[in-house]
């Protein structure tokens, strides 16, 4: 039968689960709210979609820019890892690809409004965007050297240039609703194909 400290270890473990748990659930819904809606969303409305009290949405995250990096923080390692995980899963380099540059123009949406709203932390900022690229670019070259090596693209594209181009195109989707960067990032990608793979 556990002794009284082994209860509270448990305890205690359960707890620290639910907390990341709910953290989880937070950034997710936040990421979402903020796709949708810009960073200037509602607390409210994240704390709805994720299922929780506002108090706990103030627990996790005292302010709204420690909420909005922390979801910076989780889009870029959400980014991250689903390179490797699309190109196990995809069947095709270039579907893998294009499944993984759908995801990042999301980030970029979040970004951008991220850039806003850090303007007066412009170290904060620099920061945030070196670990972006850090994390970001080598995901994005592998996917393009795998497409390449299965000749469904042209050779010599750089991950960076590519990022930057989609996020020159992303740059002013929130400004006018006539204008949906996703049509033209997909050209820009059918761009990249090579003749018999198209």
């Amino acid at each position: 039968m556990p002794g009284a400290s082994e209860s509270k270890g448990a305890s205690a473990r359960s707890t620290r689960a639910d907390a990341v748990r709910n953290r989880q659930v937070l950034l997710d819904a936040a990421a979402e709210v903020f796709v949708a809606s810009g960073v200037d969303a509602p607390i409210r409305e994240i704390a709805a979609k994720a299922g929780v009290g506002m108090g706990t949405v103030y627990r996790h995250f005292p302010t709204r820019a420690d909420l909005v990096v922390a979801v910076y923080r989780h889009q870029v390692e959400a980014c991250a890892e689903a390179g490797p995980a699309l190109l196990a899963a995809a069947g095709s380099p270039f579907t893998a690809l294009h499944r993984w540059v759908g995801l990042f123009v999301d980030f970029l949406v979040t970004k951008h409004g991220l850039a806003h709203a850090m303007r007066s932390d412009s170290g904060g900022f620099e920061a945030l965007h070196a670990y972006f690229l850090d994390r970001l670019v080598p995901v994005c070259e592998e996917l393009l050297d795998r497409a390449a090596d299965a000749g469904q693209i042209e050779p010599g594209t750089q991950a960076y240039e590519l990022m930057r181009g989609i996020g020159n195109l992303c740059a002013g989707q929130g400004d006018d609703p006539r204008y949906d960067p996703r049509r033209l990032v997909d050209l820009l990608l059918q761009g990249l194909r090579q003749p018999k793979s198209a």
